[in-house]
């Protein structure tokens, strides 16, 4: 017989509050085409991004980051003392080691919380949240703070036309806390490696000279995506909205990541969602944050209105390796 005590966790988890940080620079379509050959109406009618934020030298990752987390925090109604967890999901923090997360940690004034970085692309906010909800349950945090961010104009090459005109910078962040009831579904999620080379880094970092060679960029076999993630995670939607319990019709938001709306747009239609489901469509005026898009997204509806607290949201993240996860959630 085991001698150890078992947790003394919550019996459940959910989203207490949200927050985004944009960049202060919006960046038209006009400024991309200074480097491609291209049009401002190809741009919409092939991704429907008219407009992306990109950062200064003083939008770090880090203090955006710690924007958007101050907001969730003040949104949770809580204090930064009582986070025990901080998870960063990004793939632009170029320092190998330490974390991005500790400095976050120790910057909004915790007291030592765990804090660690996940690279899992554009499903990086739904790993964090999944890995959340298991701290919140197992009792090893009551409050875990999740945060998507990207400076993906550092790797941008702004003279690949396939890829130039889809990328933006920003933060964003929620607060994961008990709850007495199921506000946050089982999690879908796996990876499909034999696919990682359609969306990858040009050149590894190991063969990276800056007197020779480019910068390295994210570079992606456009057709390959679109067709995996416009076919592939509709299924994966379906499994999320199976394994909470509920069809299309219960549903209130849908937030997908925010890779392209030809790929919301279909997958709106696979998934045969009813006209009465809010669609985030934050890529008009955001571009592609891989892991800040769904949190960042989620802050703008609740903002304007368009969605509100209590609401049901189907999320789902995917993008390099390929990885994805999606899950439903209680908006908060």
């Amino acid at each position: 017989m085991s001698k150890i005590k078992p947790s003394k966790g919550a019996p459940y988890a959910r989203i207490l509050g949200v927050g985004g940080y944009r960049p202060t620079r919006v960046v038209p379509n006009e400024v991309i085409l200074e480097k491609i050959d291209s049009s401002d109406e190809w741009i919409r009618s092939r991704s429907g991004i008219q407009t992306r934020h990109w950062a200064s030298d003083e939008e770090t990752v880090a203090a955006m980051s710690i924007e958007a987390s101050g907001k969730a925090i003040a949104d949770a109604g809580i204090s930064a003392e009582q986070i025990g967890g901080v998870i960063v999901s990004t793939v632009s923090h170029f320092k190998q080691t330490p974390a991005i997360a500790t400095e976050i940690a120790d910057k909004l004034g915790t007291d030592k919380a765990a804090a660690f970085d996940i690279s899992a692309g554009c499903a990086g906010f739904g790993y964090g949240l999944t890995l959340a909800k298991g701290m919140i349950i197992e009792g090893s945090a009551q409050y875990v703070l999740v945060i998507g961010v990207e400076r993906l104009s550092d790797l941008t090459d702004l003279e690949d036309r396939a890829t130039a005109f889809l990328f933006g910078d920003g933060a964003g962040a929620v607060v994961v806390g008990p709850a007495k009831e199921p506000h946050i579904g089982p999690t879908i999620w796996g990876s499909e490696g034999d696919k990682s080379e359609t969306i990858k880094q040009t050149v590894p970092w190991t063969e990276y000279d800056s007197t020779t060679g480019k910068f390295p960029a994210i570079t992606q076999e456009g057709q390959a995506v679109f067709r995996w993630a416009v076919f592939e995670m509709a299924k994966v939607a379906q499994q999320a909205l199976d394994a909470a319990g509920i069809t299309p019709n219960d549903l209130d938001v849908f937030i997908p990541h925010q890779a392209n709306e030809r790929i919301i747009d279909s997958m709106v239609k696979t998934l045969k969602l009813p006209e009465h489901v809010t669609v985030a469509r934050d890529v008009r005026t955001t571009g592609n944050t891989s892991a800040a898009s769904i949190p960042l997204a989620m802050e703008r509806l609740l903002a304007t209105g368009e969605a509100k607290s209590g609401d049901t949201a189907l999320v789902i993240g995917f993008g390099a390796g390929l990885v994805y996860a999606a899950t439903v959630v209680t908006l908060p």
